[in-house]
């Protein structure tokens, strides 16, 4: 799962994004306003953490800009500004959840989650390729109706592949989507990940889904 976290506070913004790393998300971390924006307009993420008070452009005008251009992904505000009518503004601006300041972070998670979950019932709770079956909304995959046992960056991974089945994914789009933009291009990191990958779906079965396609990535075939 692929977060912009929007927050002026270096700080916290850089605590907030260590521990999201630490729970298995890629995050964007921008601390101006217009960057921030940026990042929301040309890129695709499943999730914004959006601080309200921002410099240069406030959190709720860049809430307005991405609804006004049908950017539908959930977005979080977080802000000093708890009471009623501070919420109530920012959920009509467009914003899915308004969490205030001071928070715990196991709390916020927890609304990660929960907005993230309504997200895959929207969008649909299921992938399939072939007879590997993904559901996104208790994070399980099955093979043949054998279930397959995947750590967090495995199934992020194999959801990724299976998005994008019977077309090429190069390393580079994993590493941007899968992991993190400040990861060496020539880390083996992929590699690892997809012999393990390959061990967990491929390994009882007499097709193979997932293809090496030889100096450019990997496909899967469904």
């Amino acid at each position: 799962m692929k977060i912009l976290l929007i927050e002026d506070d270096r700080e916290t913004g850089e605590y907030i994004a260590k521990g999201l790393n630490e729970n298995g998300y890629t995050v964007d971390y921008a601390a101006e306003g217009s960057d921030g924006l940026y990042f929301a307009m040309n890129n695709e993420y499943d999730l914004i953490i959006m601080d309200r008070m921002l410099p240069g452009i406030d959190g709720l005008s860049i809430i307005k800009m991405l609804r006004s251009v049908e950017k539908k992904m959930p977005i979080l505000i977080l802000s000093a500004l708890g009471d009623v009518d501070e919420k109530v503004e920012g959920l009509k601006a467009g914003g899915d959840d308004y969490l205030a300041k001071p928070y715990a972070f196991s709390e916020l998670l927890a609304r990660i989650e929960a907005l993230l979950r309504r997200g895959k019932e929207i969008s649909g709770q299921s992938l399939q390729a072939g007879s590997l079956k993904i559901n996104l909304e208790n994070y399980t995959a099955t093979r043949g109706g054998k279930k397959i046992e995947l750590k967090p960056r495995e199934f992020r991974l194999l959801e990724y592949l299976v998005r994008h089945k019977d077309h090429i994914v190069t390393r580079t789009m994993l590493l941007e989507n899968v992991w993190d933009y400040n990861f060496d291009p020539q880390t083996n990191v992929i590699d690892v990940h997809i012999s393990r990958l390959r061990s967990k779906i491929d390994k009882d079965f007499d097709k193979q889904l997932i293809k090496t396609i030889r100096g450019v990535g990997y496909k899967i075939e469904g």
